[in-house]
Parts: structure tokens; sequence; C-alpha cells
């Protein structure tokens, strides 16, 4: 296993990290969940990601459940607060200091655990002031519940402003966690040069496009049984914007590409995303020990020029990378 520094601070973390987001406690049984955790700490993977809103707490419950025995300082344990969860009244939800301190000591229950490595803005809140989330997120890491602070799916605007709080509050903010993928690549123009200049890094979710860029969805041919795209639990609705058949025809394409590079479509996926300097970590998740085994294997791989011109002329268009893309819903939304 590859190990980087998370932005500019001393933070390491696996360069091929797990995460749980439609896994545990929903798409997968119990057990499954625990014998892909085990696997991915056999594996060499130390970093795992999850978040409070993740199968409405169950998510963090389970890892905690995987993780209890481990030796805490060998783990780097990750998750994120701002949706709702419980029964969703009006302060379960954002970024508010109430939701924030309350939440935290819920996650650190769930997790088993006295600390999260790194806590998480899940998105940002446009109905709370960003001096009131960053101040109890500050608190949050005096009080020892937290080492170090991130966002997840905030627009280069939100974090320069976030930053300089945090400069002043002394608090470390260290990561953005974005969507990234050969697919989905709006952190490119805006984010990625804002977070180089302030000492955030990147840890990406995505980074197989929800599985499509395993080449297992074939351009015109029925859904395989089974697969995340038929999983009426949130999996479906995640994929379904990369199953137009101009999409998997292009990723299709990849397979040779992949074949030379003595690689499985997954680990090209996943390794590139990791040839960007700015991405400390990609996340992976799954369904099968198997599929952990073979993504650990995109790290440490470095891609020649040539493949990722390849990659970028046959993709071409259909990537996304419109910054504006990068969104946070507001709660009013949310409760009508």
């Amino acid at each position: 296993m590859e190990f980087r520094n998370l932005g500019a601070s001393g933070l390491r973390v696996s360069a091929v990290s797990y995460g749980n987001w439609l896994t545990h406690g929903s798409q997968v049984e119990e057990d499954a969940a625990l014998a892909c955790v085990r696997q991915a700490l056999d594996e060499g993977i130390t970093t795992f990601d999850t978040a409070d809103v993740y199968a409405n707490t169950a998510a963090e419950t389970v890892l905690g459940k995987a993780l209890a025995g481990e030796r805490r300082a060998g783990l780097e344990i990750f998750t994120k607060v701002y949706f709702p969860t419980g029964p969703g009244g009006p302060n379960d939800h954002g970024l508010s200091r109430k939701h924030i301190l309350e939440s935290i000591d819920g996650s650190l229950q769930r997790l088993q655990t006295d600390y999260v490595d790194l806590y998480q803005a899940h998105r940002y809140d446009h109905e709370t002031p960003l001096e009131e989330t960053m101040l109890a997120f500050a608190d949050v890491v005096r009080a020892g519940k937290a080492l170090y602070i991130g966002v997840s799916e905030w627009r280069a605007e939100e974090i320069r402003a976030a930053a300089a709080l945090a400069r002043e509050l002394h608090v470390p903010l260290v990561s953005n966690q974005p969507q990234y993928n050969m697919l989905w690549r709006v952190i490119e123009s805006e984010v990625v040069s804002t977070c180089e200049e302030l000492g955030l890094g990147q840890i990406v979710w995505s980074p197989i496009a929800q599985g499509v860029l395993t080449g297992k969805y074939l351009p015109g041919a029925e859904l395989p049984a089974g697969s995340r795209a038929t999983d009426e639990k949130g999996g479906a609705d995640m994929i379904k914007r990369w199953l137009e058949d101009d999409v998997l025809e292009r990723v299709q394409r990849l397979q040779p590409v992949a074949a030379d590079a003595g690689l499985s479509m997954a680990q090209l996926a996943v390794a590139w995303t990791l040839q960007n300097p700015n991405v400390a970590s990609a996340i992976i998740g799954a369904s099968r020990p198997e599929q952990v085994t073979d993504n650990v294997k995109a790290a440490g791989v470095t891609l020649d020029a040539d493949v990722l011109s390849a990659i970028d002329e046959i993709v071409g268009d259909v990537a996304e990378r419109d910054a504006a893309k990068t969104q946070s819903p507001r709660r009013t939304e949310s409760f009508g």
C-alpha cells in the first residue's frame, strides 16, 4: 500500500481508502460488510470513510463493529455531518452549532471510538453563517473529538472562505472530498488549484463511477442482475447518469488501454484518479472481498503520459467538466 500526506498536513493516509456509502447497512448484509472491511485491513488499507447519513446511521455502526479490536492509532477513521438523520426534525440537518456538536457525539458512539481523525462538512450549508460552522468545528477539535476537519463537495470560493476562518481559529482544515473520476472532472478547473494553494488535499469518492468504469455495463444490453444499477435502495438513482449508450461505448473502448497497462478496468480507473498530485486517497466501496483485492492494486501505479492521453481522447466530451455542477442543497428545500 502507498501512503500519502493529506494536503499540507502531517496526516498520512492510504492511497486507496475504504468507504461504506452504498453498502454497509444498505446494499449488502452485515456479514459481507464485515468481510470486506477485514479484507481491506488485510490489503493494507488504514483509512476508512463513512458518514452519519449513510443508511441513516447504520453504516457507522457496522464500521465501528468491523474495526473493533484494531489498534486505534493504526487507523484513520473519517466521518461527516450535514444531512438529516433520525426523524429529520428542523435541527437534525445542516451545519449549525447544535447539529454539529450533537452529531459528533452520536458518530463517536456508533464508531466505538473516542475521536475521529477527520470530521467533514458533508455539504455547504447556505442557511448557517460560515463563522458559526467553523467555530463549532474548532470546538470539536479542541475537545479532542476530531484531529482534523475537512469539507465535501464544496466549491472553490466556499473552500477559500472556510480556509480563511480556519487560519483565524487555528484549526486544521486539510481536505475536500469530491466526486472525481474519468467521467466526472468538475474539480479540475477551480477546486484543485484552490486547494493546492491553500494546502488541502482531495479524498475522492466514486473513482469507478459507481461501477460503470469496470466495463460491466454494456451499451444496449440489459443491466446485470444484482448490480448497483438494479439496487432500489439508492444505488440505481446514483448510477443512472452514466448509463447512456454513448458513455458506455466510450468505456468499452478503454478495455484495451487497461489491458496494455496490465490493469483491470477498475484498477485503471482508480489509478487514474491517483495520478492527480492533489489527490491523497481514492475511496473504494465493495460488496465482496475480492473487489477490495482487485482495487487496491491501483495503489502505487504510475500511468504513462501516452496512457493518460489515450484515456482523454477516448472519453472526450462525455466527461463532465463544468465547475458549476458542484452544488449544495438548501436545507429549506428538504423541509418544504
